[in-house]
């Protein structure tokens, strides 16, 4: 038999008498009974936490106790009943008492006057000592808060009172000799005063004088002392103070990290190693924790330093200990170089089952404190940073005649060229790790990806057309040929190669044998199919313009054609604009090596060795330690003006510096700048190589000659009479190789003779200066169409220029071709995103949801999700417009793509709610996820995040008997497509699964509006010098051309209308508020 529970009657009689009389809220309420479910009227006092209720007001002893601490108190509806009695009840007001524990049932109350009935649940609700408790904390830590400062004031006070003393023995000291100069004085009298005989009134005056003296210069004192504790100087001592404990508790605790690295991480995997059966190798181990041990033992020391100069506080002298860390910091160098890759053999050696289970087992030891060992590794990566910011945070508070305010300003500069290094450093191997990590996707292996020259431009899949000699299709296999299974081919562009593969049914990478690996300076891209080329004709015709071909020359074998096949126009000019970029920086670069240099076999022409503005530091220019695909440093700051020069530089042009350009030039400067300086360079192209560069060269090269050119030739201007050519083609020369030695000419293919190099200099020049300008203009109209849509002023610039080069009698035959191309592309009107949405609203009926598959409904959300996605310009991308005020203006497309993320979502989640029994909302969870598995492996990683949002929201996540209806394989799957798409570690798994997909995908696009805004907020635009912060430039181009790579690939799905029509049905959609309640109703909550 279970006991009754006993408690201290009195006190609570005592208790009731106090409510009944002075109780926060006393009054009649109707209470219902439990038994029967009638009411009756009860007298309820509230006193403190405590609700009592009496009989009748003058009832001595209550008739229960109500304990209202962690209670909840609300308005209820009222209870449905017949219609004679509504209307009753319309004048009865009721709200409920809900206990925060399972077994006790709410007490329901009502009360006849509304504003009765509202006082009552405000005086429940503020029962609860909870909030008091919180006020209490809250008080307390101020009251922390005023103890640590009237500490430091009483540390202060007590300085004080040490110099008022010293200050006193030296007034004692002063007193002492004064009285000594008065006796000496007085014994030099010749007579002697009779102090005795002096007027007892001029004493009093004495003394009163003498007391108000000592009065006014006690008073001074406290005056200078409480001036001081309040002067802006004091107040800066006591934040540099506080930064000071603040760098100690922080040190504490990294040491304390590093700590567990070693002991709990490090010295047992070692051992581990050392065993007769290891789960891991000692290199990796190594790899794993590279310089870890040593630099827990560096911060240790550093720790200790630190304490003791805690130690001897209030004299904090910091310096010289950064002085003694400074030397030491390189090994971070090695450490965050190392990071990825520890990082990656970390991931190999996880797929060993016995080393996954000894790290599990050393991860849950209870210092780790839950976290994993990739956490402790990235630790050591933000350290430098942090004590640039303490440093500088210590800085703003020392006073520039401070004893060691050089020296921290010393130290900081260290340390932020250091982490300039780093920055550098890891910058320059993201682009090998990258190539890397190609070569091992390829099963042959590259051994032309193991060269640090080698930059990644893009990927993507092509379609390879059969093709014989002299690069003609063949119409026997053109009708026969199953392009997407037997042509498909995965192709990698990079600065001077182009990779052909093949992928197996495993996924798998093989390069072709023949033309698997293409040297691009062996290359001549044929955008259009030719004119006079019937069989060209009928290909343009059967493929809409979308081929493109690449004839190979090589010189130790016969040539042979790749004909490629893109997906969409779009593509196929992002193709080409990039190759034709590549193949030009390759030849123009052996062009200008031919003419300038006396030797033509070396790589970058003498005037970039020579021209120190290339890549040293300048007043307008500010380099990094990181080398371009064009061997010379990228830029960090730059003025406009050197920005522009760059760009029309013949002598290279790299092609990150340039979609860097593209991307982002509209911060700094306008296009109508931009076309007028392409526009100058074209009209007067030996001002593509500065004036400085070319002068300084042509010195040293006519004092070799003994000759002399002017500056004022008629050459240097456009109108100039026809040149002798630069070669003279055999009768056997093919067009192509005509074409190759005219401008294309690789760096050995043509030697000039130094009468040849005298004569032909200027139209080699000039020949590559419309070349350049030819270059940019293709990449921008070809990559950028929308700033020539909504600029027409801008779009006729350009026709107007390409119209003029046409005009020139001296262009090359491939030079006007080509500018044809850009005309006609210019001039091309492009409805790309209009006609993605046509077809959408085209619908007679909606299918409901019971009748489409899993399939069906995945392949719609996919085709949805990009067409959204797609439609987004680039240029929202910019300034972070999305986060503003007017955002609907300035980023309509990117506001409409976070609209239909949240409209899917809702619409899951609405479909759910709408099934009445358990059952069928079970198995329509079932099939949600499994679309969303099915979007996975369509790349659609916005689908799949935009069903588990749904399925997390409350509404949902709450039906217990539901989820309990569901099977374990789908929650199973479920977790593992929550755990590709979690933002955790800012979306590393998400990351890390795009790093290895290939177009077609859909990105979730809130994790690169993420990325955007915080390199927006870290860093500014321009420097306090005015120079463009080009650095920022460069990575938010980065993320940008990321997300066009997936925007410019296609899915090849086949629209089906009443799919679209359901999915884009808003009246299907309910509101947060709404699923809630009917969650609710469905479930309703557990009775306390």
């Amino acid at each position: 038999m279970q006991k009754s529970v006993r408690y201290n009657e009195g006190h609570a009689l005592f208790l009731s008498a106090v409510a009944r009389k002075e109780g926060t809220k006393r009054g009649y309420l109707s209470k219902k009974a439990a038994e029967n479910s009638r009411w009756h009227e009860k007298f309820f006092a509230l006193y403190q936490n405590i609700l009592f209720y009496f009989e009748n007001e003058q009832s001595a002893r209550p008739a229960g106790i109500y304990l209202l601490e962690g209670c909840t108190c609300e308005r209820a509806p009222a209870p449905k009943m017949s219609t004679t009695g509504k209307e009753a009840l319309e004048k009865q007001h009721y709200f409920l008492i809900v206990f925060g524990h399972d077994g006790q049932k709410p007490l329901e109350l009502r009360t006849e006057e509304e504003s009765e009935c509202d006082e009552w649940v405000e005086a429940i609700q503020q029962a609860s000592y909870s909030d008091i408790i919180i006020e209490r904390e809250v008080l307390m830590q101020k009251y922390i808060h005023l103890v640590q400062i009237v500490e430091t004031e009483k540390v202060a006070a007590n300085q004080l009172r040490t110099q008022l003393e010293d200050q006193d023995t030296e007034i004692e000291r002063l007193k002492a000799e004064i009285i000594a100069l008065n006796k000496t004085k007085e014994r030099m009298r010749p007579y002697h005063v009779n102090h005795e005989n002096e007027d007892p009134d001029i004493k009093k005056i004495k003394k009163v004088q003498s007391f108000m003296r000592g009065w006014l210069c006690r008073r001074k004192w406290k005056i200078i002392v409480q001036d001081y504790i309040c002067s802006p100087h004091a107040e800066s001592m006591r934040k540099r103070n506080q930064i000071v404990f603040n760098m100690v508790e922080a040190e504490t605790e990294y040491v304390h990290q590093l700590y567990i690295l070693v002991n709990c991480f490090l010295r047992p995997l070692r051992m581990a190693a050392s065993s007769k059966k290891p789960p891991i190798s000692h290199d990796d181990v190594s790899s794993i924790f590279l310089n870890s041990e040593t630099i827990m033992f560096l911060h240790e020391i550093f720790h200790q330093g630190l304490k003791a100069r805690i130690a001897n506080w209030p004299t904090l002298v910091l310096a010289d200990l950064f002085d003694i860390l400074l030397p030491m910091l390189n090994i971070y160098q090695e450490f965050v170089r190392n990071h990825q890759y520890s990082l990656q053999v970390l991931a190999n050696c996880k797929q060993n089952r016995d080393f996954d289970k000894l790290l599990k087992q050393y991860e849950s030891n209870a210092a780790c404190e839950g976290r994993m060992l990739e956490t402790f590794l990235t630790y050591p990566m933000f350290q430098i940073p942090r004590y640039i910011i303490t440093l500088h945070e210590l800085l703003a508070h020392t006073p520039h005649e401070h004893v060691e305010r050089k020296s921290l300003e010393f130290a900081k500069s260290k340390l932020e060229e250091l982490s300039r290094l780093m920055h550098d450093e890891v910058s320059d191997t993201e682009n090998i790790r990258k190539n890397l990590a190609i070569e091992r996707m390829i099963v042959e292996g590259c051994d032309i990806l193991l060269d640090t020259s080698q930059t990644f431009v893009r990927q993507g899949s092509l379609i390879q057309l059969p093709s014989v000699e002299r690069g003609k299709l063949s119409k026997v296999r053109l009708g026969s040929l199953s392009l997407k299974k037997e042509g498909e081919r995965q192709c990698f562009l990079f600065t001077k190669h182009f990779l052909v593969c093949t992928r197996s049914s495993g996924g798998k990478l093989h390069l072709l044998k023949q033309g698997g690996v293409l040297s691009l300076i062996d290359c001549t891209l044929i955008e259009e199919p030719d004119a006079s080329d019937e069989e060209s004709k009928v290909g343009g015709q059967v493929f809409g313009q979308l081929d493109f071909k690449l004839v190979v020359e090589p010189s130790d074998s016969p040539s042979f054609t790749v004909v490629l096949l893109a997906p969409s126009r779009q593509e196929k000019a992002a193709w080409t604009s990039d190759i034709s970029q590549c193949i030009d920086n390759i030849r123009c670069n052996g062009l200008m090596t031919s003419v300038f240099e006396e030797n033509s076999k070396v790589t970058v022409p003498h005037m970039i060795k020579s021209d120190v503005r290339l890549h040293k530091d300048d007043v307008d220019i500010c380099f990094s330690k990181t080398l371009n695909s064009c061997k010379v440093p990228q830029i960090r700051y730059a003025s406009v003006e050197r920005l522009l020069e760059r760009l029309t530089d013949l002598r290279f042009l790299s092609i990150d510096f340039l979609n860097t350009f593209l991307h982002t030039y509209r911060i700094f400067t306008t296009a109508t700048v931009v076309m007028d300086k392409l526009a100058d360079i074209y009209k007067k192209p030996f001002s593509s190589i500065p004036i400085r560069s070319y002068r300084s060269y042509t010195q040293i090269h006519n004092h070799k000659r003994g000759e002399h050119i002017n500056d004022k030739s008629p050459r240097l201007c456009r109108k100039f009479s026809s040149p002798p050519p630069l070669s003279i083609p055999s009768r056997t020369s093919s067009p192509v190789r005509t074409r190759k030695l005219s401008l294309h000419s690789p760096i050995t293919s043509q030697v000039f003779t130094n009468s040849e190099r005298t004569c032909d200099k200027e139209f080699i020049i000039r020949r590559a200066a419309t070349n350049r300008v030819l270059n940019v203009l293709r990449h921008w109209v070809s990559k950028h169409s929308q700033d020539f849509e909504m600029n027409g002023e801008l779009k006729m610039s350009v026709i107007c220029l390409l119209e003029e080069v046409l005009r020139d009698p001296d262009l090359l035959p491939q030079e006007r071709k080509a500018t044809a191309n850009i005309l006609r592309y210019s001039t091309h009107t492009n409805t790309t995103y209009v006609s993605t949405h046509c077809p959408l609203l085209q619908a007679e009926g909606a299918e409901c949801f019971e009748s489409l598959s899993a399939m069906e409904l995945a392949e719609q959300i996919t085709l949805l999700d990009h067409i959204v996605f797609r439609s987004i310009p680039y240029e929202e991308f910019l300034g972070q417009g999305w986060m503003k005020v007017d955002k609907t203006e300035r980023t309509p497309y990117i506001m409409k793509t976070s609209q239909h993320f949240n409209d899917m979502s809702n619409l899951v989640a609405s479909q759910i709610m709408t099934h009445t029994d358990v059952g069928s909302r079970a198995s329509s969870i079932e099939k949600w996820v499994a679309v969303a598995d099915i979007c996975r492996c369509l790349n659609n990683y916005n689908g799949v995040l935009e069903i588990t949002s749904a399925l997390n929201r409350s509404a949902i996540y709450r039906l217990k008997k539901t989820w309990a209806k569901v099977s374990k394989q789908t929650k199973a799957l479920m977790d593992k497509l929550q755990k590709t798409v979690s933002s955790e570690g800012r979306f590393k798994n998400l990351r890390e699964t795009l790093k290895n997909c290939n177009p077609p995908c859909v990105p979730y696009l809130g994790m690169y509006l993420t990325d955007l805004a915080f390199i927006e907020e870290g860093t500014p635009n321009f420097t306090e010098e005015g120079l463009v912060n080009f650095s920022k430039m460069r990575m938010i181009s980065h993320i940008i051309r990321e997300i066009r790579q997936f925007q410019q690939t296609p899915y090849r799905i086949e629209h089906q209308a009443k799919v679209t029509q359901y999915l884009l049905d808003k009246t299907l959609i309910m509101d947060e508020d709404t699923l809630y309640d009917l969650s609710l109703k469905i479930e309703p909550r557990l009775p306390a």
